[in-house]
């Protein structure tokens, strides 16, 4: 009986569970990597906006000064790029009240 108790403690299994779960919480919630997914999307849209071809010898193009080129893909991108921050930092406010915890 003595060599039992010797082996250690047998853990229950609401602390298995428990150690389970922690060990799994993730940073960022499923809103923030959507959010991310959708910065992203909208940077690759706007690098393919300004996409095309470009001057070849001695022929000028003028499509190089197209607005779609020149300013909505810039635009595009530049807007995923600073929303991208705001998704990184985002929590909802079910996190905030299980921290506050």
């Amino acid at each position: 009986m003595a060599k039992l108790e010797k082996k250690g403690k047998k853990e229950t299994p609401q602390q298995v569970t428990k150690k389970s779960s922690e060990s799994e919480v993730l940073p960022m919630g499923r809103i923030n990597f959507i959010m991310i997914a959708v910065s992203v999307l909208l940077i690759a849209v706007g690098f393919a906006f300004m996409t095309g071809s470009a001057n070849v010898g001695a022929t000028f193009n003028a499509s190089i000064f197209d607005s779609s080129r020149t300013l909505v893909g810039p635009m595009l991108s530049l807007a995923g790029f600073i929303l991208i921050v705001p998704s990184i930092m985002y929590r909802s406010k079910k996190d905030k009240n299980t921290e506050e915890k």
